[in-house]
């Protein structure tokens, strides 16, 4: 069975935020996902909003650490701060 590729973003091509901005994916990001994928990614919330209650849950319960080997906040760190999550 083959694989699926999946969407190459990059910081340096404005697609993604680095996590020094709090990560996450800038306009022109997710409408490369979008396109590529049929997907339809929307903006953040993080003031609120149907979506922001779901983001929280389903991103605090990811694995992983929140700081790297030297201490700094990891790109999970960053998006639930952006996104106002307790």
């Amino acid at each position: 069975m083959a694989k699926k590729k999946g969407v190459s973003l990059a910081v340096g091509r404005g697609e993604k935020l680095p996590v020094s901005q709090g990560a996450g994916l800038t306009a022109k990001g997710r409408a490369k996902y979008n396109k590529a994928t049929g997907s339809n990614l929307k903006a953040p919330q993080p003031q609120g909003g149907p979506r922001k209650k779901s983001f929280c849950a389903r991103m605090s319960g990811m694995p992983g650490p929140m700081k790297d080997e030297q201490g700094r906040p990891t790109r999970k760190a960053a998006s639930l701060k952006r996104w106002n999550c307790k």
